[in-house]
């Protein structure tokens, strides 16, 4: 059962893909859940910050030469 508790233990420990899957779930069930959809934009917003503030990403990815490279940087963004 997906609820609001345990979207927030996920994001807690650190699923924050998953617990933002399960908000968007509570909130398609339930437009009128604001807590839903402040999590939402918390949420979005955290990933947003995390990918505009990330010079060590950025650089990485306009440096990538390899077919190494490529996959790394595959792996790192499917962890997101």
């Amino acid at each position: 059962m997906q609820t609001m508790t345990l979207a927030s233990i996920y994001e807690t420990q650190g699923h924050k893909r998953e617990a933002l899957e399960i908000y968007w779930k509570i909130y398609e069930d339930d437009p009128s859940n604001m807590a839903a959809f402040k999590a939402i934009e918390r949420l979005c917003k955290e990933r947003r910050d995390f990918y505009n503030d990330n010079p060590k990403i950025t650089n990485f990815f306009i440096n990538m030469k390899t077919s190494q490279d490529f996959s790394r940087f595959e792996k790192w963004l499917l962890k997101c």
